[in-house]
């Protein structure tokens, strides 16, 4: 009975949508252009139905299910009918989120119980923070069952949150990126959260101002004062001219805080929204003017560079063509370039175990780091270039300052495979095996005053539906592109730091990737691919390897 009456909700959302297309197709006259705008499912209200008289304990779970992945129409006034006592006003909706698969057909019984078997594919917690379950994970998850004044089954006992299954929350949810500030005020830095459609921008906002999650928060600053709350406890947006209101109180903290930073960080946060085309900060009544301007998305464009014939060469405009100003790496054997953003510096790895500098027309290679199986190295904005040894863990080296051992407490025991810094500086994305497999983790960067760094912080893991990974890059401000396994050959994922694992089409004979707003790879015998809606050839390049952009 579970699985027939959320086919029945998914139906009658159809019908919706059926039927509002009826409507708009002419039946007669001649054939004419059409300019409707096609919207999102999200915006399409489904209804669920109340218990039933007669219903058994496995039919009001059934439609508990259905009406919570509904009860954003009504306030979760139905999913309430089918509760009982203490559960009527104690259960909370907002709580988080199970995602979930399919659920089994078949629940177990008992006189008193109804359990059902959840196929997990995500968790999302009540403040928006979202996190992908491993392969075949599952729950068992139990309602108490009693009956109440009319002799009905009704739910007694329920876990907090919802329990939707994948459809249902990717129409009702979105993901949202919220900004807080690198320490040296440079950059935005992302956190992306996945909060309702329905009252996104207030969700947005109150969730900025709560502040970063831990594993983010000794990394960033943020211009919000403490105590700092909406007041009214919405962000109003004018349907007109798209103006979004936020209204803060105390307005005496707001008037003191660094307000160019507070509005800036509110405005990259709710300026992607629909429907917002700017944003009017308040302290209470009186607007604040002025937004600073900082650094944020996936950077300037930037030419892919390769190795070809023992020389770093750039693909500009479909031509390969030196790198000017570089010598050769004859005898080198040079593997995994790396460098900053406007080129000043550039390493590679000599081999499997010397991380050294790309030499010049001026100065030959110099040696940063030396260690067996080092991983391909990845240089940050503060001009350090990391890399590690699977046996001691990271290691950042800069020309003409000492190496340093980046302490981790969570890689004790692990071998790094790859590591790549985001171009915030914050944050970065490591990849590591141990005895509970490969796994892919993000962590914040702290640094000294100088920007070198000095440890990482608590991780948070993306990508946890691979069972497999060896490389990885960012290519976008909370995107990564990895490569691994999650069922079948290695090919490249698109992996969120907070969302759902989505596998590329399979590449033969994968050898490298490079990503940024577009993703490359080399091949075993030297081709190049570029992904657009599938893998296309570049013609004319080949013996190319280890491509690579800045970072």
């Amino acid at each position: 009975m579970i699985a027939h009456r959320l086919r029945r909700a998914t139906v009658a959302l159809g019908a919706v949508v059926v039927l509002a297309a009826c409507t708009a197709i002419p039946t007669s006259g001649p054939v004419q252009e059409g300019d409707t705008e096609v919207t999102e499912p999200s915006e399409i209200d489904v209804l669920a139905e109340g218990p039933q008289p007669g219903d058994t304990p496995a039919e009001i779970v059934d439609g508990f299910l259905a009406a919570g992945a509904a009860g954003f129409t009504d306030n979760f006034g139905t999913a309430r009918e089918y509760l009982a006592g203490e559960a009527k006003t104690t259960w909370d909706p907002t709580a988080g989120v199970l995602v979930s698969g399919a659920v089994e057909p078949a629940p177990t019984t008992t006189e008193t119980e109804v359990t059902i078997d959840v196929p997990v594919e995500a968790r999302v917690g009540e403040s928006g923070v979202y996190a992908e379950a491993p392969p075949d994970g599952r729950e068992s998850v139990t309602f108490g069952m009693v009956r109440n004044d009319a002799d009905e089954w009704r739910i007694a006992a329920t876990p907090p949150g919802l329990i939707l299954q994948q459809e249902d929350f990717a129409r009702l949810y979105r993901p949202a990126s919220l900004y807080f500030v690198s320490p040296d005020q440079r950059f935005l830095v992302p956190e992306e959260r996945w909060f309702p459609q329905k009252n996104l921008s207030t969700s947005i906002v109150s969730e900025l101002l709560a502040g970063p999650s831990a594993w983010l928060q000794d990394a960033v600053v943020t211009a919000v004062p403490d105590g700092v709350e909406l007041n009214p406890e919405a962000v109003l947006i004018d349907e007109n001219d798209g103006v979004a209101a936020v209204r803060l109180e105390p307005a005496l903290a707001v008037t003191r805080a660094d307000r160019d930073l507070l509005i800036a960080q509110i405005e990259a946060s709710l300026r992607p929204v629909r429907g917002i085309s700017s944003v009017q900060v308040y302290a209470r009544d009186v607007p604040l003017e002025g937004s600073a301007s900082l650094e944020s998305g996936p950077g300037p464009s930037s030419n892919l560079e390769l190795v070809q014939d023992d020389r770093l060469v750039a693909l500009a405009d479909g031509q390969i063509e030196p790198v000017p100003g570089l010598d050769t790496l004859d005898g080198l054997d040079p593997r995994s370039p790396a460098r900053n953003e406007d080129g000043s510096v550039r390493v590679m790895l000599s081999g499997p175990n010397r991380l050294t500098t790309v030499p010049t027309a001026e100065v030959g290679p110099q040696e940063l780091v030396t260690g067996s199986s080092l991983a391909a190295p990845s240089v940050d904005r503060f001009d350090w270039a990391w890399t590690a040894q699977p046996a001691s863990g990271l290691v950042a080296a800069r020309v003409g300052a000492p190496s340093v051992q980046v302490g981790a407490d969570w890689l004790e025991g692990r071998a790094v495979r790859a590591v790549r810094v985001a171009r915030d500086g914050v944050r970065i994305a490591v990849v590591s095996a141990g005895a509970d497999g490969v796994q892919v983790d993000i962590a914040a960067i702290t640094r000294d005053d100088s920007g070198a760094p000095q440890q990482l912080g608590s991780p948070v893991r993306a990508g946890a539906s691979l069972v497999d990974a060896s490389s990885v890059v960012w290519s976008g401000e909370s995107t990564l592109a990895v490569v691994g396994r999650s069922v079948g050959s290695a090919n490249v994922h698109l992996v969120p730091v907070a969302g759902p694992t989505r596998p590329l089409p399979e590449v033969a004979n994968l050898a490298d990737l490079a990503g940024s707003t577009v993703i490359y790879v080399t091949t075993t015998d030297g081709e190049l691919r570029r992904f657009g809606t599938t893998w296309a050839q570049i013609l004319g390049v080949t013996g190319v390897s280890y491509p690579s952009f800045p970072g």
